[in-house]
């Protein structure tokens, strides 16, 4: 009967609501480079409350379209990769994938710097790479070896960028949202002039947690850009069976929201440059990402007991982010056809690359179990379940 009523709605999801790493040499032509200026216009306009939306004309250049298009066919690739290495039992555990998603990773990055700071739930492979991560780090954590983003102990759900102010993937749901009101807490006592993304999802929105970092982020006017993540489906749940109110971005009621289209990059990048300018001079806002995953919730789930093949395959024909940039590409000749598939080759032969290397890391040694726990040379001592004879003096 929920897969009936779903059935109805989802014509919703094929249409936008309304409501870098180098290049080969082989594919360096001179517009590939060219920073020159273009304005471009997103598919449709942004929804506001409590604030005036930003304008739609979005400016941008062909290296940057043409960054988008590389960067996103790379988490797309390494997500494809991981669901393979999953289905082999090189990844054990929960593994949740982001393909479909991906423009939220390069948009966002767009706008901000590596001094603003991103916190997010499990679904992070992607944030991480965006971050500035190596494919071969995300693979090694991925498969629980040494030479992991955390060292092989965190899995998928707990990647971690420090120098690059990512902190986590986080598994419990919602728990990164008063950790990321901290971060902005963090940046504003130390006068600093950036900014924390926390990004949730549509199943984090109803937690009580949201909302009162929210309040106290609101009070203090923090830094804080809240995100929601809205793909529509909390694990197996649509949004029309949770949410009485789905509106996400006006949940913040006191604290103002913008609805973004969440596959078009360029206006996640517009949205997010409107969002740090507001942060900075008024506090909090929620940013509401309209969004859709291709995979299920995670690796243990279809996706297909809840929604329709027709609604996925329809999603991906209509507003598949990759293609939308693929098709800027094309319609203002920044690149051929032919030179983006040239493109998607290396990308592909790149991901395999980093896979083959991440095998080759040893996973970590079995003490490593008993690092990272406590402050160092705290003298903590751990003994035998008879308390008398002594096992190891953790560092």
């Amino acid at each position: 009967m929920a897969l009936s009523r779903l059935s109805l709605r989802s014509n919703r999801f094929l249409q936008p609501s309304t409501t870098t790493a180098a290049l080969p040499s082989s594919l360096r032509r001179h517009v590939s480079t060219d920073t020159t200026p273009i304005t471009i216009e997103t598919a449709v306009p942004f929804e506001s409350h409590l604030c005036d939306a930003p304008s739609r004309s979005v400016e941008t250049s062909s290296s940057e379209i043409l960054s988008f298009f590389r960067d996103m066919a790379r988490m797309r690739r390494m997500e494809i990769a991981a669901d393979s290495l999953y289905k082999s039992k090189l990844i054990r555990g929960f593994c949740h994938l982001y393909d479909g998603q991906e423009a939220l990773a390069v948009g966002m990055e767009a706008a901000i710097t590596r001094k603003d700071a991103i916190i997010t739930s499990y679904r992070d492979h992607c944030t991480f790479l965006g971050r500035g991560g190596e494919l071969v780090d995300a693979f090694s954590e991925l498969m629980g070896r040494k030479r992991g983003c955390s060292n092989g102990k965190g899995g998928s759900m707990h990647f971690y960028k420090k120098d690059a102010c990512f902190y986590g993937g986080h598994g419990i749901v919602g728990a990164q949202i008063p950790l990321g009101c901290g971060l902005a807490f963090a940046q504003k006592y130390s006068k600093e002039e950036f900014v924390t993304f926390t990004l949730y999802g549509d199943g984090a929105a109803n937690q009580g947690q949201l909302f009162e970092a929210l309040n106290i982020a609101a009070l203090w006017d923090l830094p804080a850009i809240l995100v929601c993540e809205n793909n529509h489906y909390g694990m197996g749940t649509a949004t029309w069976r949770s949410a009485k109110s789905p509106a996400y971005f006006k949940r913040g009621d006191y604290v103002p929201g913008l609805k973004v289209d969440g596959m078009d990059a360029l206006a996640v990048k517009q949205a997010c440059k409107f969002a740090k300018e507001h942060a900075l001079k008024n506090g909090p806002i929620v940013l509401e990402m309209d969004t859709y995953r291709y995979h299920g919730h995670s690796m243990s789930d279809p996706g297909s007991t809840y929604r329709t093949r027709d609604e996925v395959s329809g999603v991906r024909q209509v507003r598949d982010p990759i293609e939308r940039v693929r098709k800027l590409l094309l319609s203002h000749d920044i690149a051929t056809e032919k030179e983006l598939k040239d493109m998607e080759k290396e990308v592909r032969k790149e991901v395999d690359d980093a896979v083959a290397q991440a095998k080759e890391s040893p996973v970590p040694e079995p003490s490593e179990l008993f690092t990272n726990m406590y402050v160092k040379d705290c003298g903590v001592e751990s003994f035998g379940a008879d308390r008398k004879e002594l096992k190891v003096t953790l560092a």
